[in-house]
């Protein structure tokens, strides 16, 4: 097997996970609220307007508004969550529910690094291979990897809302390969969506591999 001149990886799903689920999460901050919802329902209501959204991607935009865009972006599909759940008319104060639950999601506590995450990352730089985060999250992703001691192993970070697209679009791997002046036959993608990551990579010219989690 050819030795790549970089290895990517998705972030969440891959390097990453919810601990629990997001439904859990979302209710225990929720009850703070004075909001009582079950998790399941809420983890169904999410995903579905989570489908249902449109990439997360500004393209054109100066990247000192992404931020802000990012937050109403999420906004939205937190809004669609709780009123597909029928609860949204319970929260008194859902802008101060919303910035807590979103500051939440930058910090360590709602995520859960899997087992074997370090010792890979920990063997592929032991062989000076560069290692970069192709990812369609957002700026946040910067803090959350800080937060889990993983942002010293990845020489680039590529997110969608920056990039101004997002997997599976080829547009964003090309992106992530120019900072590392590599062409895609020589470069790995790793991640846990067979569309988004397998297939994607392939089609963009680099070597997909699946990670089943």
């Amino acid at each position: 097997m050819k030795r790549p001149r970089v290895v990517f990886f998705d972030a969440v799903g891959t390097l990453f996970g919810v601990r629990g689920s997001v439904g859990q999460v979302y209710r225990d901050i929720a009850q703070k609220y004075g909001v009582a919802v079950n998790a399941s329902v809420i983890d169904s209501a999410f995903y579905e307007a989570f489908k249902a959204s449109p990439p997360c991607t500004f393209p054109g935009v100066d990247i000192l508004e992404i931020p802000q865009l990012e937050q109403q972006w999420w906004n939205t599909i937190a809004q669609q969550t709780f009123d597909q759940a029928g609860v949204l008319h319970q929260f008194e104060d859902f802008s101060g529910f919303f910035s807590d639950l979103y500051v939440h999601f930058e910090t360590a506590k709602p995520w859960i690094v899997y087992p074997d995450t370090v010792p890979t990352l920990t063997k592929l730089r032991s062989l000076d291979i560069p290692l970069g985060i192709l990812s369609n999250f957002d700026s946040r992703l910067y803090k959350v990897l800080r937060a889990l001691d993983l942002a010293d192993f990845f020489a680039s970070i590529t997110i969608s809302t920056e990039a101004g697209v997002a997997k599976p679009d080829p547009k964003i791997f090309a992106i992530a390969l120019a900072k590392h002046q590599c062409d895609p036959g020589d470069a790995w993608h790793i991640g846990d969506s067979l569309q988004e990551d397998y297939e994607a990579a392939n089609a963009a010219g680099l070597r997909g591999i699946l990670l089943s989690r």
